[in-house]
């Protein structure tokens, strides 16, 4: 997290929690997990103040978790959503490729939050600047704040 607080967005322990499942939810989307969004999945964990026991946990079972509720996360604030769809983005392609699946899926997070408009902007603006080796250093996360 940065501390430069023009640039800080302020997000709630709820709104982590759905961060943290909607891109759990996103990997599982192409019905394999890569190693790489393993990686990311626990660095973002770590990030959001999460037991890494329970993001280990948590990745582990997802394929198999037939109880969880497979719908885009509404958060309390577009700015959040915005950059949940910008990680979604990152993570979703270090493994190499964005499954149609999980393209879709996060189309569906923009449609949910109202961001429908902005979702092509963002699309190309990923595609043009994205490297996959700098997935994880360039996660938009950094810039939470904790309320």
């Amino acid at each position: 997290m940065k501390n430069n607080e023009s640039a800080a967005v302020r997000i709630s322990l709820i709104d982590r929690s759905l961060y943290y499942k909607g891109l759990i939810l996103l990997i599982r989307k192409d019905h394999e997990i890569h190693d790489q969004e393993k990686k990311m999945m626990m660095t973002i964990g770590e990030m959001l103040g999460f037991e890494t026991k329970f993001c280990a946990g948590t990745i582990e079972e997802i394929l198999d978790n037939q109880h969880i509720i497979d719908e885009p996360p509404i958060f309390s604030e577009t700015n959040i959503a915005l950059c949940f769809i910008r990680d979604g983005l990152r993570l979703s392609a270090s493994d190499g490729q964005i499954h149609k699946d999980e393209m879709a899926w996060l189309e569906a997070v923009a449609e949910s939050n109202g961001l429908s408009h902005l979702w092509a902007g963002e699309l190309e603006k990923f595609n043009l600047g994205h490297r996959i080796e700098n997935a994880e250093n360039g996660l938009e996360l950094r810039n939470f704040i904790w309320e």
